[in-house]
């Protein structure tokens, strides 16, 4: 199955039910900021408006965006970040992954599945979270960044990103994985790879300082120059506004946009903004409440849908 771009036309939203500070992932997503939601009011409320209006802004733009509604019960903080436990792919599959939070592990719907069933053609649903029961995690495209038209896979080692399963799921895949050490400023690994790599069809956004070994940084950009991409290099400090947290889509016009949060936008430099402006259409909204109390940007709440739609006669 060929990719022509590496985005998708269609992405799917859950609108969240049960916002709030998940204490299961705080432990090691650093993202999210205790201090600052003190002295937040409102939180459910500002999130809910934040997400009507990025999902508007999107359609607005000629985005195809499905949203499904969370449910009250059980209770699932992140729910709105769909993209950690399911991924769709052009052959047909449906991958389902294993998580590290107890509470994340309730998110995995068998009623989503099933609307994709009906609406798209689905070859097989391929389930790795039974891998929760020996602790071994792959948080989707949390943990794994696909370049789908070169069928190579990249993600930084974790507690949320198991080696083996990785590259045994990039081999049932089809894809070339290549894994390398990531860090937060303190030297702690950075426990999910899409905080730090983003990869379009033309360019990879990419914080290079974050890569302790100067051979593997060497090696990774090197591949990416191979495979015809451009770098944008962001630092440390760029990083924490969420310019790593973006994904390229493709609108109803045929046309790629790069999404991400109003955040992200500001954080990047101008140069950096012209350079990706050659290649995509830079599509921004406010996430801020969204991204200090559950530590995830605008490609986390995007899960994409590459499946080919069913037709009816």
């Amino acid at each position: 199955m060929h990719y022509k771009h590496n985005s998708s036309n269609h992405i799917l939203m859950v609108r969240p039910a049960s916002f709030g500070f998940n204490k299961d992932t705080a432990v090691d997503n650093k993202f999210q900021n205790f201090d600052e939601i003190k002295n937040l009011d409102n939180l459910e409320e500002k999130a809910l408006s934040e997400f009507d209006n990025y999902v508007n802004y999107l359609r607005e733009n000629d985005l195809d965006v499905v949203v499904v509604d969370d449910t009250p019960d059980p209770y699932t903080p992140d729910a709105l970040f769909p993209n950690n436990w399911f991924t769709t792919h052009k052959d047909g599959r449906i991958c389902l992954y294993p998580m590290k939070p107890l509470n994340r592990r309730l998110e995995r719907r068998t009623d989503v599945i099933e609307m994709l069933e009906m609406c798209f053609h689905v070859s097989e649903v391929v389930d790795l979270s039974k891998n929760e029961e020996n602790d071994i995690f792959l948080e989707g495209t949390g943990s794994i960044i696909f370049d789908r038209v070169n069928k190579v896979a990249f993600a930084c080692r974790s507690h949320r990103t198991d080696e083996a399963l990785f590259g045994d799921h990039m081999e049932n895949l089809g894809y070339e994985p290549i894994l390398f050490d990531s860090v937060d400023e303190e030297g702690t690994p950075i426990y999910h790879t899409n905080v730090m790599l983003s990869i379009a069809s033309d360019f990879v956004v990419i914080c290079g300082e974050s890569i302790p070994d100067q051979k593997e940084k060497e090696l990774l950009f090197e591949k990416f120059r191979s495979l015809e991409k451009e770098i944008i290099d962001v630092t440390y400090e760029q990083l924490k506004g969420f310019t790593c947290n973006v994904l390229e889509v493709t609108n109803l016009k045929g046309e790629k946009t790069l999404t991400m949060s109003t955040k992200a936008f500001n954080a990047f430099t101008d140069q950096q903004k012209e350079t990706m402006s050659k290649y995509v259409k830079l599509l921004h909204s406010s996430l801020d409440t969204i991204e200090i109390v559950c530590g995830g940007g605008s490609r986390c709440m995007m899960a994409e849908i590459y499946l080919d739609e069913q037709l009816y006669v």
